[in-house]
This record gives structure tokens, sequence and C-alpha cells, in this order.
């Protein structure tokens, strides 16, 4: 998944003192920067009332849906969960939430876990915990779960440490380091900062076995994703699991969650029909850059 990138009036000096591929790089990584920038303002501004934990209702009515676009039968689509990361919460997903509910999916949620969490494990069996509470609630038996960073990491620790397989149907991660992370050493006064690093016992269990894991996988990395070092370590690698990596140009850490580009592939992740499940008739699938 490539984002197209528009010019800036200063290209043409930036070609000329540098080398055409460098130049292109410096561009995009100037680009990604100042998005970046003005998505943490408005981030500032949103935080606040995204302490507080939502109301349900009605998410509002849904788009028509192209035609040969993938997509499950209404009656299919399970609710969605979404887990903010690293010291954030649910104001991350404003507009994807929007995105999501305009194409069909009526049910979503916004799960808050504290800031002050300092165990994966422990926010893991509370993201297990509201997922029961949702499924109850809504009579689904199982849901799809969209997880920024640390956030996608809680999930997956739930998918395949703790049983999580049985509700989540897909899971979807942006910016996730499922190989842990080098960047921010002097994070490391943190716990659950630890726990993202590469070694962790976290991340050593995650890596073991996990035979008939009924999960899908799908994790979008980004080539200018700041927080993730190396770069795809935000991939998930692993043989037992059905996994599909997705990479994502000129889009940085922040902005996975935002950029229109990227909702569209995570509404094309939730819709594609796994074995077994009822379809519409139409067959399709991710595109991967």
């Amino acid at each position: 998944m490539k984002v197209t990138e528009a010019a800036l009036p200063f290209l043409p000096l930036c070609r000329r003192l540098l080398p055409a591929r460098l130049a292109d790089l410096s561009l995009a990584l100037l680009k990604a920067t100042a998005l970046e920038l003005a998505i943490l303002a408005g981030h500032v501004l949103l935080y606040p009332a995204g302490i507080i934990q939502e109301r349900r209702g009605s998410e509002g009515p849904a788009l028509p849906v192209p035609k040969g676009t993938p997509e499950l039968p209404a009656e299919a689509k399970p609710p969605v969960v979404l887990l903010h990361g690293f010291i954030d919460n649910r104001s991350v997903f404003v507009l994807l939430r929007r995105s999501l509910s305009q194409h069909g999916r009526q049910q979503i949620e916004s799960l808050n876990y504290s800031p002050l969490t300092c165990d994966i494990r422990i926010a893991a069996e509370l993201l297990g915990r509201h997922i029961e509470q949702v499924c109850e609630r809504t009579g689904s038996r199982r849901v799809d779960v969209v997880g920024h960073s640390l956030g996608g990491l809680i999930a997956r620790y739930y998918v395949q440490r703790l049983g999580g397989d049985t509700r989540v149907r897909t899971l979807v991660t942006l910016g996730t380091p499922h190989s842990g992370t080098r960047v921010a050493p002097l994070a490391n006064a943190h716990p659950i900062v630890r726990q993202m690093r590469p070694g962790s016992p976290v991340l050593e269990e995650l890596g073991r076995p996990a035979p008939g894991c009924r999960t899908y996988f799908v994790a979008f990395w980004s080539d200018l994703d700041h927080i993730m070092d190396p770069l795809e370590t935000a991939c998930i690698e692993h043989p037992d699991l059905t996994a599909v990596n997705i990479r994502v140009s000129g889009v940085g850490h922040l902005a996975l969650p935002v950029h229109p580009t990227v909702a569209t592939g995570i509404r094309e992740a939730l819709d594609t029909v796994h074995p077994g499940e009822p379809s519409t008739g139409r067959t399709g699938g991710l595109t991967v850059a």
C-alpha cells in the first residue's frame, strides 16, 4: 500500500542539492514528520475527551459499499474493538471509527486501559474480560480487534497466550513491535517498555508454538515509522499464525490509525472472508505493497 505524496515548492532545490534517491527519501521523511506533528497537535486537543469511557449507541448510517469490494454480509460482521497504544486513549481512533461505521460496522467499541499499566499480560486479561462483555451484550460469538502500537501487542498476547483465538476473528495491528523495538533506550525505566524490547520474556512467549490458532492476523508497518527499530519489527513472523504484513509508504507512527489510506486497508482486512465463513459471492483480498 503506497500513500501518494504531493510535491513541495522546494522539491527542485532538493533534487539539485542531493542525489535523486536521497532527495526523495528526505522529502518523504519531511512530509511524514510534518504530518506527525500536525496529528500530535490535534491529538493533544482531543486527548481529554478520550479519557472518559465512551457512551454506547448507534454509529450512524452506513455508506454503500463500492462494487467489487470483498465484503462479509452484514449479519456476519462482528463487533470491532479498538485498542490504543502506550500512554494514549480512545481519542486516537476518532477518524477510524467514523470510517468503519460509515462502511457497515455498526458495533464499534474502544477500550481504555490505564497509562499506569505495567504488564502486557495484565492488560491482555483486561482485554479478554472486555471482549467477553461485548460478546454477551451484542450476542456475537466473535469480534474483530484493531490495535495500535502497544495495543496490538496486548491483543496478540490475549489471542496467543490466553485462548483469545476463540473470540477474535481478525486482529489488525498498526505499528506494533511484534519482534521488539530498540528505540528510546532511556524509556527502559518503564516496565511495559522493557516488555517491548527484543528478547523480553513477553516476546519470547509470543514466539512459542501456537498450533491451531484460529485468529487471522494483518500487520500494517510503515517505512517511516520512527518508533519501530528496526522497521520490520512491526511485521508478524510466526510459523503457526496466518498473517499478512502490509507495508505503508510515507506514513509515520502516529498517522497509522488516522490516515484514510490505512483506514481503507483496515476495512478490507476486516471484510476479508475467511475459509468456512459466509460470503456475498464476491472474492478479493488485500493489496500488499
